[in-house]
């Protein structure tokens, strides 16, 4: 089954696909590690990914389509793949239907905007060794130092409530539209995420098996 996943960030959208990789025995792809996957590699496309990636500047649509195409021609992916990550805009989207990808299902799990600021917000990560926290969720015993080796907790520069406002502001804007893209398509299912990952994870199985 080739699926996608969307989302907002903090939507918990890597922790499911993980579930799913592990359930159905596929591949879950995220943008991010196939492009540094890719320059490793010395692939065509990504010698062409790390000229502007060196060069501090995004990596264009049609090189990450590029990308995604020989990363999709892989035997591990002939069962089916779960894109995590990617498409972010109806364009991109386009350019998978044209490359002829085909799609079975596109899993959109939403999470309300409050509730996306307040879990990345709380999130606090020792600087020493890297360990997660959450004020509300999953606070350190010892407070403000991490409980495994007495490092200061902070937040990342991803939690800082001005960057959470801008990243959802740009996902409402450039990905969201992707809702009715897979919509008219009769492929889009959405599951409503929950307090509990083990409900959220379990309404996605069942959208993925229905």
């Amino acid at each position: 089954m080739n699926l996608i996943l969307l989302g907002a960030p903090g939507a918990g959208k890597g922790t499911q696909a993980e579930i799913i990789c592990e359930k159905l025995n596929i591949p879950a792809i995220s943008t991010g590690n196939m492009i540094r996957e890719a320059m490793k590699n010395g692939t065509e496309m990504g010698q062409k990914a790390k000229s502007f990636v060196e060069g501090g500047n995004l990596v264009p649509d049609e090189v990450v389509i590029g990308i995604i195409k020989e990363r999709l021609a892989l035997e591990d992916c002939q069962k089916g793949f779960i894109l995590d990550g990617f498409p972010r805009t109806v364009p991109q989207a386009e350019a998978l239907d044209k490359m002829g990808v085909r799609i079975d299902r596109v899993i959109d799990i939403e999470v309300p905007d409050a509730k996306i600021e307040e879990r990345l917000s709380g999130r606090r990560v020792c600087e020493k060794c890297g360990a997660s926290y959450h004020v509300l969720y999953k606070p350190s015993a010892k407070g403000e130092q991490c409980a495994k080796c007495g490092g200061n907790l902070i937040i990342r520069k991803d939690d800082q409530p001005a960057t959470i406002k801008e990243r959802l502001k740009i996902y409402h804007e450039q990905t969201e539209p992707l809702r009715g893209y897979y919509g008219r398509t009769g492929k889009l299912v959405t599951v409503q995420g929950q307090e509990d990952i083990a409900e959220t994870s379990r309404l996605t199985l069942a959208a993925v098996e229905a």
